[in-house]
């Protein structure tokens, strides 16, 4: 696949509070917008990233203010690439319950990963697990 044409690049460090998670969102979210994103396809974005950015905060850096959640960003007229790092100690992905089974519909972990799994083009968490990479890619 050909290097896209970037349009927008963002590098933030922000710390392990909801307030700064969400207005770093919804920069995000206006960028795709700026570029003509559909609604639909923004819809799953801004999920995806919610969830990404919500569990560094929360079940990564365990919201201590001291710790930072790392997010980068690019987008172009067809590709948004995300890069989420926090500084917990990470996790097993493929440990997590697939919450689909009807075995696991009670327990209240695994959505996340399925819904960004299930908007996203692209998910890969890297190890130790604190790292999370994710890509749309719009046909």
């Amino acid at each position: 696949m050909n290097e896209p044409s970037w349009t927008w690049v963002a590098d933030r460090v922000i710390p392990s509070v909801n307030a700064d998670g969400h207005a770093l969102i919804m920069e995000i979210v206006d960028q795709l917008k700026k570029h003509d994103w559909t609604d639909s396809n923004i819809f799953g974005v801004h999920l995806s990233l919610e969830e990404a950015v919500v569990n560094a905060i929360k079940h990564g850096n365990r919201e201590s203010p001291e710790k930072r959640v790392h997010v980068s960003c690019k987008i172009s007229p067809t590709r948004c690439w995300i890069d989420v790092r926090d500084e917990g100690p990470g996790f097993n992905p493929e440990a997590v319950p697939d919450c689909t089974l009807d075995e696991n519909l009670d327990k209240p972990s695994g959505r996340g990963l399925m819904l960004m799994r299930n908007f996203m083009t692209t998910v890969n968490y890297l190890p130790p697990g604190n790292h999370l990479v994710m890509e749309k890619v719009l046909d």
